[in-house]
């Protein structure tokens, strides 16, 4: 890890004092799971804290454990009873059907190029390329996945950088290509300078 923080802070300075004043990286990873790609689905174009409360409503409603039966299990009233819009809830029972059926199978996801986990996740209803770049962050672990799409790394950028408007994506890829092969530290970097206490 400190090669590469100290890669981004040679990369590129206005990084380096979001580094700088962000201190040590200290991101969560979870488990290459149903539960966090379910945790995904929730989190999409919300912000952190409501997706939270709405999650945290979804695993009490489940029993407790996310699994492809128990979500099942629940009504799609019941899903929608804890906050889920109705298409959320539509992705969410496709993807556990996909998971009950051996559709998707996330024991061999590590095994894949991110290119291969992206082609095979989006097949599922309602999961883009967003939803995967936050599974191969926080669950795959890979070091070098730039979420262009994120709201979250658009703000920080266009607040780092100074612009006048979000950045679209290509912006963001030219920006980001100094970063390679570390472009998910530096990601993390961006969220947590807008958010210190990020579950992240």
């Amino acid at each position: 890890m400190t090669e590469a923080i100290a890669h981004l802070q040679q990369a590129d300075p206005v990084l380096g004092e979001i580094i700088t004043r962000v201190g040590a990286y200290r991101i969560e990873f979870r488990d290459p799971s149903f539960e966090t790609l379910v945790k995904s689905i929730v989190y999409q174009q919300l912000s952190g804290r409501v997706a939270s409360v709405i999650f945290g409503r979804l695993v009490a409603a489940a029993g407790g454990k996310l699994t492809p039966e128990s979500i099942l299990k629940l009504r799609p009233v019941r899903m929608r009873g804890v906050g889920l819009s109705g298409q959320k809830t539509a992705y969410i029972r496709d993807l556990a059907r996909q998971t009950r059926d051996q559709r998707v199978i996330f024991e061999s996801l590590a095994a894949l190029s991110d290119e291969q986990v992206i082609e095979q996740l989006t097949q599922v209803k309602g999961i883009g390329v967003w939803t995967v770049h936050m599974f191969l962050i926080f669950a795959l672990r890979r070091a070098n996945v730039l979420p262009t799409g994120d709201l979250g790394i658009r703000n920080a950028i266009r607040k780092a950088y100074g612009m006048d408007e979000l950045p679209k994506p290509l912006e963001i890829e030219n920006l980001a290509e100094p970063w390679r092969p570390y472009r998910t530290i530096a990601s993390w970097y961006l969220w947590r300078s807008l958010e210190s206490d990020a579950n992240l």
